[in-house]
């Protein structure tokens, strides 16, 4: 069942284990309070994921398909999250101090209550209607 929207991951190892086995399709896998600190997962198909209070810190996740996901008060900080699309997340409470947001789509995502200090942005980065990157502490880099 390989690729399937609808594939189970039973939490962040074996989710580890299957990206590094070459899967990419992780759409609406159950990653409740998951432990991926540092982990890999550039282009990784996250749609639809639920990341509620996951530990995402410092990540790879480059080019990664988020959209819809549920991070709530997930912890991204110094994440790379370069071209990831974020589009209508749930990004409530999230920590993303530091992260790379260089290209990332945010048009859409709920950011009520989001720490962004000190992560950046360029001028690909889309946000949302009335958000101020510059009010929520993030940087403009390039």
């Amino acid at each position: 069942m390989s690729g399937s929207a609808e594939q189970r991951v039973g939490g962040g190892s074996e989710l580890l284990e299957k990206y590094a086995a070459g899967e990419r399709d992780f759409q609406r896998a159950d990653l409740f309070r998951a432990h991926l600190r540092g982990a890999k997962l550039r282009g990784a198909k996250l749609r639809r994921a639920n990341m509620y209070a996951a530990d995402l810190s410092e990540a790879q996740l480059g080019s990664a398909d988020l959209v819809a996901a549920d991070l709530t008060n997930a912890d991204l900080a110094g994440a790379n999250l370069w071209h990831a699309d974020l589009g209508d997340a749930n990004l409530k409470g999230a920590n993303l101090q530091g992260a790379n947001l260089k290209g990332a789509n945010l048009q859409g995502a709920d950011v009520t209550g989001a720490n962004f200090k000190g992560a950046y942005y360029d001028g690909e980065t889309a946000f949302g209607l009335g958000f101020n990157p510059t009010q929520a502490g993030l940087k403009k880099m390039g």
